[in-house]
């Protein structure tokens, strides 16, 4: 931690010819006892030495007044990458709703496709209503970045009017990212209906991240009229999305499913097991006491803890 200073020797310090100096300074602006410390941070995200403004836009993380804000929005087109990133991420940090009008305001203006969606992903945890249609109509644009940062903005909202743009976005966008995150958002629906193809679809897509998601997803809407596309996914290539769809199994207490829960409790992969363990005490089905038995023997702590915990549920 750097040493407490007096507010004269920061100015004097920021005053300074040597930009090292300087960023050393603002680096010590938190712990002095300068009464003007946003005006100098401000300042400070003027300075011509970039290490100097991106110093000052870490700074100002969390500093939620609209003077701050709006000078962090400029900085997201600094001619600097560290700038513009250490700006997107104190944005990101900002917590109260209020904040968000100069975001809206600044996102029709936004020049580049960093910076739009850096401020909708500012947006997404302001959970701001007027953030919809913006969102909306983002994800028809070309820069995948803001296609993802669009989707995180309508699942956060949880309006049931941006379903079928986001079921739609889920199967057809051209980026393995922007299609999981997609997949994740349609977690928010309270009618199954709207979304289970979607969830169903995605678990034949061809990445496996969006498998997976597609597995939890479907667990977390306790999606009952997809255990059978759980049961085929615990055939997955990849032993990620066997997990997820392991523990959402679990949650829709699939007895149909034993069969392949018990099967994932031998797997080389010891966390496949312990989902497995896991999900087989959830069913409930006391067919599968011997399996869980014998997993007491594992070679794996956790799996042995886990065999018991089932074990134990299933003899309540």
């Amino acid at each position: 931690m750097l040493p407490a200073s007096t507010a004269l020797d920061i100015h004097s310090r920021l005053a300074s010819s040597d930009p090292e100096v300087r960023r050393i300074a603002v680096m010590s602006l938190l712990d002095s006892d300068a009464d003007d410390i946003d005006a100098l941070l401000l300042a400070a995200l003027q300075d011509v030495d970039a290490h100097v403004r991106a110093e000052a836009a870490r700074l100002l993380e969390g500093n939620e007044t609209h003077a701050v804000v709006a000078a962090l929005v400029d900085a997201l087109h600094d001619s600097d990458a560290a700038v513009s990133e250490a700006a997107a991420i104190s944005l990101a940090e900002l917590k109260e709703p209020r904040m968000g009008d100069g975001l809206l305001a600044a996102l029709p203006q936004a020049k580049t496709a960093f910076a739009k969606a850096a401020l909708l992903r500012a947006l997404r945890g302001l959970r701001r209503n007027e953030a919809f249609a913006p969102a909306l109509a983002a994800l028809q644009e070309n820069a995948v970045e803001v296609r993802c940062a669009a989707l995180g903005v309508l699942g956060y909202l949880k309006n049931n009017a941006a379903l079928p743009a986001i079921a739609h976005s889920a199967g057809t966008d051209l980026d393995p990212e922007a299609r999981r995150i997609a997949v994740g958002a349609l977690g928010f629906a309270a009618e199954l209906t709207a979304v289970t193809p979607a969830l169903k679809r995605a678990l034949q897509d061809n990445a496996w991240q969006v498998r997976e998601e597609a597995s939890a997803t479907l667990g977390k809407l306790l999606a009952s009229d997809a255990i059978n596309e759980l049961i085929t996914a615990m055939a997955d290539a990849y032993w990620q999305v066997r997990i997820k769809a392991a523990r959402s199994l679990g949650k829709l207490k699939a007895r149909t499913a034993l069969p392949v829960l018990i099967d994932a409790l031998s797997h080389e992969i010891s966390n496949l097991r312990k989902e497995a363990a896991i999900a087989l005490g959830e069913v409930g089905d006391s067919t599968a006491l011997p399996a869980l038995r014998k997993a007491l023997q594992d070679s794996d702590p956790d799996v042995r803890k886990l065999a018991q915990l089932a074990i134990h549920q299933l003899l309540l």
